[in-house]
């Protein structure tokens, strides 16, 4: 039985993650962390699930007061990497499905996570077809290397551009020399128009009520172009990947940064 808790229960991914583990066989939801409501139940809560489990609204009283193998933390950037340290600190394997941390913060993670012998995750995109979809676009950018990304979420999306596409370009940046995409002497009429750039890459933001989360990587060429697309229709899209990764990081002793890594 792996002990789970959960922090961020009144959001759409924390709601469906809630549900995820109350159903799974083999996780036990201890707790969950919420910046508000705590010393209640989620039973007593409007819009929680009846369930006669703790809230807590400071992480590490948590850690103390309940049995925690795992963290699932869904909130914002900022929150992410502090529940992050403070899990490790305490012996509580994370898994992270935040996105904003530098390569300085991951190799300083990875570090801490070693060094006491924990498994950790931070997980950009936890829909297994978004993994599938940034590991199509490495293998194709060997052979198609300019390369554009449009990425589309909720307009409730504090990040732009997404976790996602920004790992995609890393994934692609390891197989692609850098090099310059359009005209040599392109201007923006209107600045940002072409987006961001990575290593001459292109990634545009849209952002929009009514959507949830849609990539699409082109990929042109002589005479052709590729398109690799993939879309998450809801938040339920992204439970196999959180299921997947929860089981994984009891068997880890370092931090693995992205899906695409435990996925053959």
């Amino acid at each position: 039985m792996i002990n789970i808790v959960v922090a961020g229960p009144r959001g759409n991914m924390g709601k469906e993650a809630v549900k995820m583990v109350t159903e799974t066989e083999d996780f036990q939801l201890t707790a969950v962390v919420d910046h508000k409501n705590g010393g209640w139940t989620m039973k007593d809560v409007e819009g929680m699930p009846s369930l006669d489990v703790p809230i807590f609204e400071n992480l590490e009283t948590c850690f103390h007061d309940v049995d925690v193998d795992v963290l699932v933390d869904l909130t914002r950037p900022d929150i992410g990497k502090k529940h992050m340290e403070l899990a490790l600190d305490n012996g509580v394997r994370p898994v992270i499905g935040t996105t904003g941390f530098t390569d300085e913060d991951v190799k300083r993670l990875r570090e801490k996570a070693e060094s006491k012998r924990l498994g950790a995750m931070i997980v950009p995109n936890f829909a297994i077809g978004a993994v599938l979809m940034m590991k199509f676009s490495q293998m194709a950018a060997k052979y198609m290397q300019d390369v554009e990304i449009i990425e589309q979420h909720h307009d409730r999306k504090l990040d732009a551009p997404s976790g996602t596409a920004i790992k995609t370009a890393q994934l692609i940046q390891e197989v692609r020399d850098p090099k310059v995409q359009g005209h040599p002497e392109e201007t923006e009429e209107l600045s940002g128009s072409r987006g961001a750039n990575i290593d001459g890459m292109h990634i545009h933001s849209v952002r929009l009520p009514g959507r949830v989360a849609h990539q699409e990587v082109i990929l042109g060429g002589e005479g052709q172009t590729l398109s690799i697309r993939h879309d998450s229709m809801n938040r339920t899209s992204f439970m196999p990947g959180v299921k997947l990764a929860c089981e994984t990081v009891m068997n880890l002793e370092t931090l693995v940064y992205g899906l695409e890594h435990i996925i053959e």
